[in-house]
């Protein structure tokens, strides 16, 4: 098979099902957004996170791909969701275990942090934007047609993971988070 096939030349995609919709339709944006957000945890993998937590991050981008499947469903077919993977529901609690680990280390979070300090920590904000807009695409496309609700917790507690870790990895690399101060 081919990875060019040209059927979205004019600016159409299929789903998975029979509709063929525009590439700017919001399921796209969403699965898009969560696309992105997937190579930006295979970036922070590459840039050498250490155990676990490089081997967590590929655990949330085999999620990913799950949520993506989900989120490419085209509605008319929407009884084959019974054919895709199982919803990785089990992680939210699991992420909100990696966050109190983080939380553990660093402290709680009583101001604004900005963005920065070691590289590794500046990638992982990037990270948590990219998801935090993966989130509003998938909420769009939720006003407009139903997203499972355990999506939505997922890529909320997701970023919240993704912000710890940022601080945990100015931690481990003895740089102190930047206080936001008006």
């Amino acid at each position: 098979m081919k990875i060019y096939t040209r059927t979205g030349d004019d600016g159409t995609t299929q789903l998975m099902g029979p509709t063929r919709v525009p590439k700017d339709h919001p399921r796209v944006a969403a699965y898009g957004a969560v696309d992105e957000l997937n190579a930006w945890l295979g970036y922070l993998h590459a840039m050498g996170l250490p155990p676990p937590w490089a081997e967590r991050l590929q655990e949330i981008q085999r999620d990913l791909f799950v949520i993506g499947s989900y989120l490419a469903l085209d509605p008319a077919v929407a009884d084959r969701a019974a054919a895709l993977p199982p919803p990785p529901e089990e992680r939210i609690p699991q992420m909100e275990g990696w966050i109190d680990e983080c939380e553990a280390v660093v402290g709680p979070t009583r101001v604004f942090i900005l963005p920065g300090g070691h590289p590794l920590s500046a990638a992982l904000h990037i990270a948590r934007t990219v998801c935090r807009r993966a989130e509003r695409a998938v909420v769009t496309l939720h006003r407009g047609e139903p997203v499972p609700s355990w999506i939505l917790a997922y890529l909320n507690r997701l970023s919240d993971l993704l912000f710890m870790l940022a601080r945990w990895a100015n931690a481990a690399h003895g740089v102190e988070d930047i206080p936001w101060r008006p």
